[in-house]
């Protein structure tokens, strides 16, 4: 074998090395994606949790909202003072600091107080559950309480007890991931500082709601009718407060007689 026979190959595959480098180099810059420095800034200001509280994928799909205009610069419950303060600079926009929030369960249908349709054998996913007859509780707009929050919370604040979610305020974050998945919709995100919930969801009649729960709101009125602010109403069915207005007397709380209205810590 001659030498030529070896440095042929050699250098034609050294060239066509060099042909293709030259190609991608230039592909690479008529085909590159122009991306705004200020998404990767926001999406270091964010908290990093990805955890889709906001309605979006990521923090870096939230960073890139906000950047377009989609979203608003606070639009993310758990991100710090700073953080928001630091978003709004990269923006170049006064920013108001959003009210901090903690998640919260409207129900107080247990395993003890609710009545169940059926036993439910199937994957511990209340969104799975709510396609069977919306659930094995007899309550149509109860906790499943199956999990599915459980598996969304990144910071293991919310748990099952005795068949209901409940939450831990101490670890709650407010990212709002759990009330996003809630099939029943029934997880809500309150101010922190809120002092008395009304625990229930349920908008069917009272005698209805007796039968589906012991401890549901059966719309008799007494906490409206005791409030001095007017800070509680009833409509269909079920009481809300309107923590704007509540002035924490717990004088709801304390003339319900189905025990509903509780204590938001």
């Amino acid at each position: 074998m001659q030498i030529q026979d070896v440095l042929i190959p050699v250098a034609i595959f050294a060239g066509l090395g060099i042909l293709f480098g030259v190609i991608l180099a230039i592909a690479s810059r008529v085909f590159a994606v122009q991306v705004d420095e200020r998404v990767e800034q926001i999406t270091e200001a964010l908290p990093g949790a990805n955890c889709g509280g906001c309605g979006y994928s990521g923090c870096a799909a939230l960073a890139e909202a906000i950047v377009k205009g989609e979203a608003k610069p606070n639009a993310c419950n758990s991100c710090s003072s700073a953080g928001i303060k630091t978003i709004g600079e990269i923006m170049g926009m006064e920013v108001e600091e959003a009210v901090p929030l903690h998640a919260h369960v409207m129900c107080s249908g247990n395993c003890h107080t609710a009545a169940y349709k059926y036993r439910y054998e199937g994957a511990s996913d209340c969104i799975a559950a709510e396609k069977l007859g919306s659930g094995n509780k007899a309550c149509p707009n109860g906790c499943i309480g199956l999990g599915t929050c459980v598996a969304a919370c990144k910071y293991d604040a919310i748990h099952i007890v005795d068949g209901l979610a409940v939450v831990d305020d101490t670890k709650c974050i407010g990212c709002g991931a759990c009330a996003t998945l809630c099939p029943k919709h029934i997880i809500t995100l309150i101010p922190v500082s809120s002092k008395y919930c009304v625990e229930c969801r349920s908008v069917e009649n009272g005698a209805i709601t007796r039968k589906h729960c012991d401890a549901g709101c059966i719309a008799c009125k007494i906490c409206e009718k005791n409030c001095p602010v007017g800070a509680i109403t009833v409509t269909d069915f079920v009481a809300s407060i309107d923590q704007s207005k509540c002035i924490s007397c717990g004088k709801c709380a304390e003339k319900c007689p189905r025990k509903v209205i509780k204590l938001c810590d």
